[in-house]
């Protein structure tokens, strides 16, 4: 397609009316919202995200612990979709300090049993291992494509509306010339 075909809504031309000057602005206007307000919403979100998950990474650690209870099997309570249960751990904090929490582990194991806990600076227990870099990457670039959508998906319903509304406005101008014009056109009784 040309661009002048493209770009009929700008030219003057006697058969250009009001709601294609109004249509065209629209377009112009929501893709506008779409590609930089769009853009600087997944922009923002993939950083805030990307910095979110560095920071897990900088401030949660792996520490080894002591299983203080046996890790109930097959339980329908408490437990997560990976099939780990939550059971009470003894674990040294980095200040030196035993602790005792719950969190969870590998249902079906003994008392006594050691595993691997996260903690974050403090000595609290966190609930699960810090996001990867690569998979932190992935789910920034998810959440930055989310926010995008979130910011075209209003700006393409509004247009889309408006356009719907303008198009409706032609179609009774063409019915009123119409009506005007087309009794012209018939045939003639004499």
């Amino acid at each position: 397609m040309s661009t002048t075909k493209r770009l009929w809504r700008w030219r003057s031309s006697p058969l250009r009316r009001r709601e294609d000057v109004i249509e065209a602005w629209i377009v112009l206007v929501v893709w506008l919202i779409v590609v930089v307000c769009g853009g600087v919403a997944a922009l923002v979100t993939v950083r805030g995200a990307e910095h979110e998950f560095a920071e897990e990474r900088a401030h949660r650690h792996p520490v080894g612990a002591v299983l203080l209870a046996d890790a109930r099997h097959g339980v329908t309570g408490d437990f997560s979709t990976d099939g780990r249960v939550q059971e009470p751990v003894r674990w040294t904090a980095p200040d030196g300090t035993t602790r005792t929490g719950r969190t969870l582990v590998d249902e079906g194991l003994k008392a006594g049993a050691r595993v691997t806990v996260w903690q974050d600076d403090r000595g609290r227990l966190s609930p699960s291992a810090p996001t990867g870099r690569g998979e932190g990457h992935v789910e920034a670039a998810l959440f930055g494509g989310a926010a995008a959508l979130a910011v075209a998906a209003p700006a393409f319903g509004a247009g889309a509306v408006a356009r719907a509304r303008l198009d409706r406005r032609r179609m009774a101008h063409w019915d009123q010339e119409w009506d005007l014009v087309g009794p012209q056109w018939g045939p003639r009784a004499g």
